[in-house]
């Protein structure tokens, strides 16, 4: 073969490279070229609703379209995540994930989608500790009075949640099982409602997150009795952790993230991925989380895949060894 032949191949390569390139090179210059829709499938003032709408306005300002939070609460976030798992992979309609999601894999095994199969990751948020509180009036003080109450009287206390699945009900499955105790699940549709009867007595007790649920805590509408972390929370350092209040071993979290329809272009996945990670690494914005008991996530597509896969191994441990179902 000749130099001029050689020369000819080698740019008959190049041009078909560059045929492939440059579509997703192109999309992701123009992406967003129009508002882009967050389906949050959780009602609208617990954190997944509150840090959606904390991230979509930064989007806005970063990347130039309105971030639109579109709250579609129902079935344990099946409702909102199914919508998403059938809309176009065009980057314009994303998913507010939180643990639900991965415990709703093995709880709720018959669904038209798959999380890991119908979904690509996009970029973690943050995640914060829970917190299990008490109504004042029911006279519990401590961990230990909880327990000691629950073993007297099996299956006179509830705790409220705020769905079936979710981080909330999970906690406090996890409780029941690790503790040995009795006690009455009652779901709700939102963890504003759950919230706001706990607070009004008609619900015993919860676990919530700290980010939510710490003012409720120092304005004295609730005691708190233990958060869920492996270590105290900076918010409530003088509250124990359940692990040190006498169920050790417990840790439960939530943490919340963003997906997108499975074949959206990679191209507008690493981007997603980029302005959301700048944002949870903003000092002014890990200062501002960090008050409210939540810690930033910065990880790339990869890195939150693995993730992904992990947390719904460790609950589906979780499921099968406490033999939890829904109600």
């Amino acid at each position: 073969m000749n130099a001029l032949s050689r020369n000819r191949r080698r740019l008959l390569w190049a041009g078909a490279l560059a045929a492939l390139l440059l579509p997703a090179l192109a999309t992701a210059q123009t992406y967003p070229s129009h508002s882009v829709k967050i389906i949050v499938p959780f009602a609208a003032g617990g954190p997944a609703d509150i840090y959606a709408r904390y991230v979509g306005d930064r989007l806005s300002a970063s990347l130039g379209q309105a971030f639109v939070i579109d709250n579609r609460p129902g079935a344990g976030s099946l409702i909102g995540t199914e919508a998403v798992a059938k809309s176009s992979p065009d980057g314009y309609t994303l998913l507010l994930i939180s643990n639900t999601q991965t415990v709703n894999e093995t709880l709720i095994p018959n669904k038209s989608y798959s999380l890991l199969r119908d979904f690509v990751p996009v970029a973690p948020i943050n995640y914060s500790d829970l917190l299990l509180v008490v109504n004042p009036d029911t006279g519990i003080k401590s961990l230990a009075d909880l327990l000691a109450r629950a073993r007297a009287t099996p299956g006179k206390l509830n705790y409220a949640s705020s769905g079936p699945g979710t981080p909330y009900h999970m906690a406090g499955e996890l409780l029941k099982s690790m503790a040995k105790i009795d006690v009455q699940h009652v779901p709700y549709k939102g963890s504003a409602g759950a919230r706001n009867d706990v607070i009004g007595g008609q619900v015993d007790m919860m676990f919530d997150a700290i980010s939510t649920m710490a003012e409720q805590v120092k304005a004295g509408k609730v005691r708190a009795i233990a958060s869920s972390g492996r270590q105290r929370s900076d918010v409530l350092p003088e509250v124990p952790t359940l692990a040190e209040a006498g169920v050790p071993g417990f840790d439960a979290t939530i943490w919340l993230g963003l997906l997108a329809p499975k074949g959206t272009p990679r191209a507008i996945v690493t981007q997603l991925n980029a302005a959301i990670s700048a944002i949870a690494s903003q000092p002014e914005v890990r200062q501002a989380w960090s008050k409210q008991g939540a810690v930033p996530l910065v990880m790339g597509p990869d890195v939150f895949e693995k993730y992904l896969q992990d947390d719904v191994r460790k609950w589906a441990g979780v499921i099968q060894s406490a033999h939890i179902k829904l109600d």
